[in-house]
């Protein structure tokens, strides 16, 4: 038999996307176990920045093994999450889980227990790549095992699930961090998953059916180590560019990853005519909603890593807020983005089609809008009721944006194809982010070395005090924010030394002052970039259909 012919016979066998005897009974119990690891898995990514200053306090980490802590995680996860996705389609969805849940509780007791930095960079490296397989499954798992009509509102729970994970990491964080249980300090920020990782596993061990796809049955290999290399050297430059200078190296990995990501498709062209089993199943662009959806996707994802990124370097080195307090402040998004994703998903996307994702874009414009009118009317003396409103905004928009689309990606997607598909919405996730990370993060750093001098020019003169050194103190903002290491202190900044006290303070509030007010107006600046890019999403969201050929709500 033709593997053409093979290929259709399993496609007949397969059916719908539930069981023939009927939905699984124990779906929702199984439900629970993947969105518990959605939150284990993105909590992971936000908790730890602000474990880093304990971490470098207890093992002496560099600010490069600082640095990898993060980037490690996110390289890994990245790069592994397409293959994740394929393995579960081959080996079986239930199993690829729970060889992810497991790993990824090794990999944190191994964080937890680090006695270097350089063990626990690697172990942060293998937490990722634990991750890239349990990840992709979650929403391959709930398109095969949920009917139809209640996939609308599983994926409103999911988004809502990842809104909550993104403000409850800097809270759970800031929390664990000052409450220092058993004198851990940081190794608590680790230590917390284990309990839930370990009951993932038992939980999903009972209530998981297994699934996969009877089409792919061999590994790609040649595919993995091509589309491995091809992310690697474009999200290596992206993670670390800035840091690093953007030196040649960095330049040079961004323009190599170009043939490499070419090579690869093409050799999934050529894996899909000889064996139909290819690492990408590249028909699924076809689908005009897939290949929409991803591409809205990858856009979109740029938009919340970005501003995460500038509201906690506002906020935090701006203003000298704790984790905890800007947890907190945070509060309202993660409200939001449950409640309106509840309501898109059930009542205004099944009336309203495209229109509802559109409305959802548009409140998280007038969020951004906001909240930069309101940071530079109130300076430094803003609080976090300031930020209600936008912040609310904000996570409605999310909800009412992200839980439609993502339904709607996957909505013509073959079930056999549910672990693939998956895999690329989490990877075009993760490079949207990775890409939001890079350009607003490029903004925003940059807009700190212009808007400095500004400050600068405007604070001075109304400090008489320091009329004799305004040079300096001028030199010592400019040079303190125009750096990679914002906590580093330049020499211009030692050289303003003085054994007047009266005049030691003085100097101390002019710069307190300008750093607030520079940070502020960057943070504004960066808003406003990050409103264009919502813009630029619209108009993409004008590629997917009025109404999705079917949706399924309860």
């Amino acid at each position: 038999m033709s593997e053409e012919a093979k290929s259709t016979t399993a496609e007949a066998a397969l059916g719908p996307p539930v069981a023939a005897d009927g939905p699984d009974p124990k779906r929702w119990l199984a439900l629970i176990v993947l969105l518990a690891a959605t939150f284990m898995d993105l909590l992971d990514v936000n908790i730890v920045t602000v474990a880093i200053p304990s971490v470098q306090k207890d093992l002496g980490a560099s600010s490069a093994a600082v640095q990898a802590l993060n980037v490690g995680y996110t390289l890994s996860f990245a790069v592994t999450l397409i293959t994740g996705g394929r393995l579960g389609d081959i080996f079986g969805r239930k199993r690829a889980f729970l060889i992810g849940v497991a790993g990824f509780v090794v990999a944190s007791a191994l964080c937890a227990f680090a006695p270097s930095a350089e063990v626990l960079v690697t172990s942060r490296v293998l937490q990722g790549m634990a991750a890239a397989i349990m990840v992709p499954q979650v929403l391959a798992v709930i398109y095969v095992t949920f009917p139809a009509e209640e996939i609308g509102r599983v994926v409103s729970l999911y988004a809502s699930m990842i809104g909550l994970a993104i403000v409850a990491g800097p809270l759970l964080g800031g929390v664990l961090i000052s409450w220092d249980p058993g004198g851990l300090g940081w190794r608590t920020v680790f230590l917390v998953n284990l309990p839930f990782g370990v009951a993932a596993l038992i939980a999903g061990a009972l209530w998981m059916r297994e699934s996969k796809s009877p089409r792919a049955t061999r590994l790609d290999l040649v595919g993995m180590v091509l589309v491995t290399t091809g992310l690697l050297l474009l999200l290596l430059p992206l993670l670390r560019g800035r840091e690093l200078g953007w030196p040649a190296s960095s330049i040079g990995s961004l323009v190599a990853s170009v043939p490499v990501l070419v090579a690869f498709v093409y050799y999934e062209r050529y894996k899909t005519a000889k064996d139909g089993s290819p690492l990408v199943v590249l028909s699924l662009f076809r689908i005009r909603t897939f290949g929409a959806g991803v591409g809205a996707q990858l856009l979109f994802s740029c938009i919340p890593a970005g501003f995460f990124l500038s509201w906690t370097l506002y906020l935090q080195g701006g203003l000298g807020w704790s984790a905890l307090h800007t947890g907190l402040t945070a509060i309202p998004f993660s409200l939001g983005v449950p409640i309106a994703g509840n309501l898109a998903v059930r009542k205004l996307f099944p009336l309203y089609g495209r229109k509802c994702l559109f409305g959802g874009a548009l409140l998280m414009m007038a969020g951004l809008l906001l909240y930069a009118w309101i940071a530079d009317r109130a300076g430094d003396g803003i609080t976090s009721w300031h930020a209600v409103v936008p912040m609310l905004l904000l996570g409605s928009g999310m909800g009412m944006l992200l839980a439609p689309l993502t339904g709607m990606t996957l909505n013509d997607v073959e079930p056999r194809e549910a672990g693939a598909a998956s895999g690329l919405i989490n990877a075009a996730g993760q490079l949207g982010a990775a890409l939001g990370v890079a350009i607003i993060g490029a903004i925003f750093f940059s807009g700190l070395a212009a808007n400095a001098g500004t400050q600068a020019d405007r604070v001075l003169p109304s400090v008489p005090a320091v009329a004799s050194q305004q040079a300096g103190i001028r030199a010592c903002a400019v040079d303190s924010h125009d750096q990679a290491d914002l906590t580093a202190v330049p020499d211009s900044c030692r050289a303003l030394g003085t054994e007047d006290p009266a005049r030691q303070k003085a100097i101390g509030n002019a710069l307190t002052d300008i750093n607030s007010r520079t940070f502020t107006a960057t943070f504004s600046e960066a808003l406003y970039w990050a409103s264009a890019g919502l813009a630029a999403v619209i108009c993409l969201l004008f590629l997917l259909p009025r109404q999705p050929r079917r949706l399924g709500v309860s």
